[in-house]
């Protein structure tokens, strides 16, 4: 005989009653001759020097027996491509700034070893250097982003890298570049100039900083720039708004294309929590930290309209993404972290914010690719798979160069403990083919919400859809079940006199296509 808990019946169809109930969230997206192009670079990546995610993850090396081209994991590779990848942060991080280019190229069995002191230090014998980090970039049809050395290097190793790296010949770093098996040159536009100057690039002052800037992006290339460098100084920490103040005010508009910013969303810094065993108070703070995204983005780029009205140097975001305590039993200094379903919503929501922002956002990079932070990847000897990070920029890549719809809503609430957060994020845009593609979130942590979108005149018809949900919200995909989360087709999809109807369930992810 079964006993049921009648108040407990009761109160789940009260929950259900009341869910019906609600009201449907009115979107409405329109067409505008004006609105930026989401720029792919958006949606790059980044791999330091760090823990597992070169040596251990991308990189096994040309003798192992897990199946690889050049040293580089096959598995790795296929599945950066199906991301469509834009772009290849590398080596840093704080890496970048203790590290020496000369010493990862030429014969390998010839280079020196280094220790990674920022990260666990480790000893590395630079088997993976500046060739095998640009061919792979090759192969991945990736751009690749070199994050050179300020902080402990000088203009003369910075100058000498970029003529090794982009001369054609006849000069003495090109030449030694084809003694070392590459004939041509790479073609690299995008060079980070240092890191985190205001910390482990050297803990300097924004004003500082402006000047050694100033100096290195001088050297870099001629009075003009024919060589076509996307210059990136090293930005802001979070709310540091007086940096990108001074950078902005005393780095001549010729001699810079880029600022970064860098921001991750945690729980607390001091007391970040596992990445696996959270509580919904974890999971609110840390969604928090993460739609602050919002308000450091638009802050940020009001400094530089003021400096740069007609948006000639962009914002770059490249670093993002959740931090949390490292996996019980790895080394601190790895960074490493499982990644649920909560780490989805970060995904998710942030890339929101920069197509939404696209028109001063033009690069981001997650941090990090492989085993490290919010990674796209986790491997474990021959063994790999995917996260749910890694579904949701998959899903994402429709936005890659596509032109944005602006949208307009006003959202439900999450509401924990007295406070509130908005549930519900929404980007949208339209490719060159006419498709037109709506990305949503809904971070409630217990509520669904019934979503209409008005498309207006948009001449689309055919739909589809993507949702990435699960249970609970800390699931996550293991080596023994790798697949627990993947995205699935969206089932109901209701369209009728221009108005898409879906239905958003708690912490979920949805991408619909219309054609």
């Amino acid at each position: 005989m079964k006993f049921f808990n009648y108040s407990t019946v009761l109160l789940a169809f009260l929950c259900s009653v009341a869910v019906s109930a609600q009201e449907p969230v009115q979107v409405t997206v329109t067409e505008d001759t004006d609105a930026p192009v989401i720029s792919k670079h958006i949606y790059g990546h980044f791999s330091e020097h760090l823990g597992r995610c070169i040596y251990g993850g991308l990189y096994v090396g040309e003798e192992s027996m897990v199946p690889n081209t050049a040293g580089v994991r096959n598995d790795i590779i296929e599945a950066l491509k199906e991301l469509k990848i834009p772009n290849l942060r590398w080596p840093g991080g704080c890496f970048a700034d203790t590290y020496h280019w000369k010493d990862g190229v030429g014969p390998k069995d010839e280079r020196p070893t280094m220790v990674n002191r920022w990260w666990g230090g480790v000893t590395e014998d630079n088997s993976f250097g500046t060739h095998d980090f640009l061919n792979l970039c090759e192969t991945l049809n990736a751009e690749p982003y070199l994050a050179a050395n300020v902080g402990s290097s000088t203009v003369k190793e910075f100058t000498e890298y970029v003529e090794y790296v982009l001369h054609q010949g006849g000069s003495p770093m090109a030449e030694w570049r084809k003694e070392n098996g590459r004939e041509e040159p790479w073609d690299v536009k995008y060079w980070g100039v240092g890191n985190e100057m205001w910390g482990c690039g050297g803990n300097m002052t924004a004003e500082h900083y402006a000047d050694v800037y100033r100096q290195y992006a001088t050297f870099m290339t001629d009075w003009t720039n024919s060589d076509g460098l996307f210059r990136i100084a090293s930005g802001a920490n979070v709310d540091d708004y007086h940096w990108t103040e001074v950078l902005m005010r005393d780095v001549p508009k010729h001699l810079i294309e880029g600022v970064a910013l860098h921001s991750y969303s945690f729980v607390e810094w001091n007391e970040k929590g596992s990445s696996i065993d959270y509580s919904e108070e974890q999971y609110f703070s840390t969604m928090k930290t993460a739609l602050k995204m919002d308000t450091l983005v638009t802050k940020h780029s009001a400094i530089m309209d003021k400096y740069d009205p007609n948006n000639t140097i962009a914002l770059v975001v490249d670093e993002w993404g959740g931090w949390y305590d490292v996996m019980e039993g790895t080394n601190p200094g790895f960074l490493y972290q499982q990644n649920t379903m909560r780490d989805a919503m970060i995904a998710g929501t942030s890339l929101n914010i920069f197509n939404n922002h696209a028109r001063r956002v033009k690069m981001a990079n997650l941090a990090q690719t492989v085993n490290v932070l919010q990674a796209v990847v986790l491997t474990e000897d021959e063994k790999m798979l995917l996260t749910p990070t890694y579904h949701v920029l998959k899903m994402y890549n429709v936005h890659q160069d596509a032109k944005l719809l602006p949208v307009n809503f006003d959202s439900p609430t999450y509401n924990f403990e007295g406070e509130e957060l908005p549930a519900i994020s929404i980007s949208a845009s339209k490719t060159d083919a006419g498709e037109v593609n709506v990305s949503m979130v809904n971070i409630d942590a217990h509520k669904s919400h019934t979503v209409e979108i008005n498309l207006g005149d948009m001449d689309v018809k055919d739909f589809s859809g993507t949702i990435l949900s699960s249970e609970d919200l800390q699931d996550h995909n293991t080596f023994d079940q790798p697949e627990k989360i993947t995205p699935k087709e969206l089932k109901k999809v209701k369209y009728r006199k221009g108005v898409l109807e879906v239905v958003l369930p708690p912490f979920s992810v949805l991408v619909v296509t219309g054609k």
